[in-house]
């Protein structure tokens, strides 16, 4: 099994997002040194309590810090951009760092609607036109226009050795289907996605079409998880994070609160329904219990990858739950 990280770069309360991002380059040096495959970093806008809005920046700051993880975006959210840019961005990246650049790409807003609306002025219509900015970025980026094709003789210059892998990040058969269409890797997130996605990623599978010869369907599974020395202390860590969503969902506190601040948080009976439904996506647990709920995700969806995303009040909370989980499932 292979293990890697996706990253919101989240402020805890009594931080700055200084503090957050300068995390986010700890928490990738951490998953190096622990065997992580890769470490991804995601894309909000005016989303409070996330610092990162813009992963291309960080990637060049992230890779500078590291040396073998790869890295990568999780995700660009491609409607908001041109995809020459993406792929001229992407590609000095990977001219920086060869061979460990990941270009995840989504099509969420990633932000509120005066947010999207300061963007792009154009997400839904561009929202539409999702598959064609696709083909357009992989063109781009291989570099195989057809001759007719206005761009055929563009460079998304820096042009690297070894190109940025591109992957679709999806939570439904549509964007699994998209990326079989054009023979793209796909990372499903079940931490936040209700439909069956076991038959998601099988549909991907069959669906494949290789876009060179030698070409196979390569998918990973974003899986939301805490674990501490024991049970009781995974759950107590975790509890930050349900009760940051609550609030979040209700329009409150930005930060992630503290552990003491969780527990203090009054919860309605709707609340606490909520929160066991929230549980219900999530791996909580000592080393030994999440290494099992991780063989039997692995066994449902047929995936050798997970992708965990952890989020907790304490920074060392976070690195103890990727590290505890390393040790036990890498050895």
């Amino acid at each position: 099994m292979k293990l890697s990280i996706l990253d919101q770069a989240p402020i805890s309360t009594g931080q700055t997002a200084k503090d957050a991002l300068y995390n986010a380059m700890e928490l990738a040096r951490a998953g190096e040194s622990f065997g992580y495959t890769r470490y991804w970093i995601a894309e909000h806008h005016d989303f409070p309590g996330l610092a990162s809005s813009a992963p291309e920046v960080m990637l060049g700051f992230i890779g500078a810090h590291t040396s073998t993880i790869r890295i990568g975006s999780g995700a660009v959210l491609l409607p908001h951009y041109k995809p020459y840019k993406v792929a001229e961005v992407f590609n000095l990246l990977s001219v920086l760092f060869p061979g460990r650049i990941d270009l995840g790409i989504g099509r969420a807003p990633g932000g509120s609607a005066e947010a999207t609306t300061a963007l792009s002025g154009q997400f839904l219509q561009k929202v539409y036109k999702m598959p064609e900015l696709v083909e357009e970025l992989l063109h781009f980026l291989y570099h195989d226009f057809p001759e007719e094709n206005i761009f055929s003789r563009v460079k998304a210059a820096p042009v690297p050795a070894d190109p940025p892998h591109a992957w679709l990040l999806g939570t439904s058969g549509k964007s699994a289907v998209l990326a079989a269409r054009y023979g793209m890797s796909y990372a499903f997130g079940q931490f936040m996605s209700e439909q069956d996605g076991a038959a998601i990623l099988k549909q991907y599978e069959q669906a494949f079409t290789p876009r060179k010869p030698g070409d196979a369907p390569q998918m990973l599974l974003t899986v939301s998880a805490v674990c501490a020395e024991t049970a009781e202390k995974a759950e107590e860590v975790a509890w930050s994070s349900l009760i940051w969503q609550l609030q979040a969902e209700k329009g409150g506190q930005a930060s992630v609160p503290s552990i003491e601040e969780a527990k203090s948080y009054p919860l309605t009976g709707k609340d606490k329904e909520k929160l066991a439904k929230m549980k219900q996506n999530m791996v909580i647990g000592n080393p030994q219990q999440v290494r099992a709920a991780f063989t039997k995700l692995q066994e449902k969806y047929g995936t050798d990858e997970l992708m965990i995303f952890t989020i907790a009040h304490s920074f060392e909370d976070r690195i103890a739950s990727y590290r505890y989980i390393a040790e036990e499932v890498l050895g």
